[in-house]
């Protein structure tokens, strides 16, 4: 029976996913870079809304999502314009 150990990329109930910042700017990201980006951070932001206190990287990763998600609506609205 094969066992099924954790990678060390994996991330478990008790360590907060990791979220990288891009190596380039949000603007010059594709899209798919960008919603992988988007998930990540919505990830790292539930499991800090899951502690107790809310740690204070959670206001930090909110920052970085709004800035993210203010990018696809930029998008999309230019989308729609054309």
């Amino acid at each position: 029976m094969p066992t099924t150990a954790a990678r060390p990329d994996t991330p478990t109930a008790d360590q907060p996913p990791a979220v990288e910042k891009p190596r380039h700017k949000l603007s010059e990201l594709t899209t798919y870079e960008l919603r992988d980006y988007r998930r990540a951070l919505e990830r790292a932001i539930a499991f800090f809304g899951r502690q107790d206190p809310v740690s204070p990287v959670q206001a930090d990763l909110q920052t970085r999502l709004d800035q993210v998600i203010a990018e696809q609506d930029d998008r999309a609205r230019i989308a729609h314009d054309r």
